[in-house]
């Protein structure tokens, strides 16, 4: 299910037109042509139009970002059928979900057990970086020519195995409880030993991914995948 509600990089909330137009079940131009008949209320004040490409020939999307107080007047402009009513009472909760998880974020990331574990699996994320480097020289001297996106790959297979993830964040680990952060410490190391014993033994680089890759969702089955409500506009952290 697509999310009502991002945060940008700024870790300000927003919605678009676009959501609210398939929420609220009608042309997306309507929905425009609506916001842009009052653009010049102060509610819409420094509103920027997006545009978003066509996957295929066709003409490019026009559409708005939108804060909470901004989607929310949009939606009173609009008739208050049952599905336009029940479309906003979902949308405010979403809002109001976001803005709870941010606040845990931020007193998490002052608690000093917190703190001390999130030190601790840099510790580990920068001996599995050592290894993954090795790894990459090892893969490139065997013929491969992207070997460099090693380092991506494997923390989006680490996180895709252990996490559902909802949206994109530019540090995942960053929003992770003290269960969770312990988790990835102990997948980055076992994918530190997959990718030694593979280059140990002298494996194809394909296959010793493979082996680390096939460890991780071992342990990743054992315990079993924890949600986790992430921001929006951003790559997946390393660190």
């Amino acid at each position: 299910m697509k999310s009502l509600v991002s945060l940008d990089k700024n870790n300000h909330a927003f919605t678009t037109t676009l959501i609210i137009a398939d929420g609220v079940e009608i042309e997306h131009r309507a929905v425009m042509k609506l916001l842009e008949t009052h653009i010049k209320r102060r509610t819409f004040i420094a509103l920027e139009v997006r545009i978003k490409k066509a996957k295929k020939a066709g003409k490019p999307t026009r559409f708005y970002d939108l804060t909470e107080k901004q989607a929310t007047f949009l939606i009173t402009l609009m008739k208050n059928r049952d599905v336009v009513l029940d479309f906003k009472e979902s949308l405010v909760d979403e809002f109001t979900r976001m803005k709870n998880e941010l606040a845990r974020i931020a007193s998490q990331q002052t608690n000093q057990q917190w703190i001390e574990a999130r030190n601790a699996g840099k510790i580990e994320r920068r001996a599995e970086t050592d290894v993954i480097k090795e790894f990459v020289d090892y893969a490139t001297e065997q013929g491969s020519k992207s070997a460099g996106m090693y380092y991506m790959n494997i923390s989006k297979m680490e996180n895709k195995a252990l996490f559902i993830v909802e949206q994109k964040y530019k540090n995942l680990r960053d929003v992770l409880g003290l269960a969770d952060l312990s988790t990835l410490q102990n997948a980055d190391h076992i994918v530190s030993r997959a990718l030694r014993h593979g280059m140990d033994d002298k494996l194809h680089y394909k296959d010793i991914y493979k082996l680390a890759k096939e460890r991780v969702e071992i342990f990743a089955e054992l315990r079993g995948k924890s949600p986790i409500l992430t921001l929006a506009g951003q790559n997946n952290g390393n660190t």
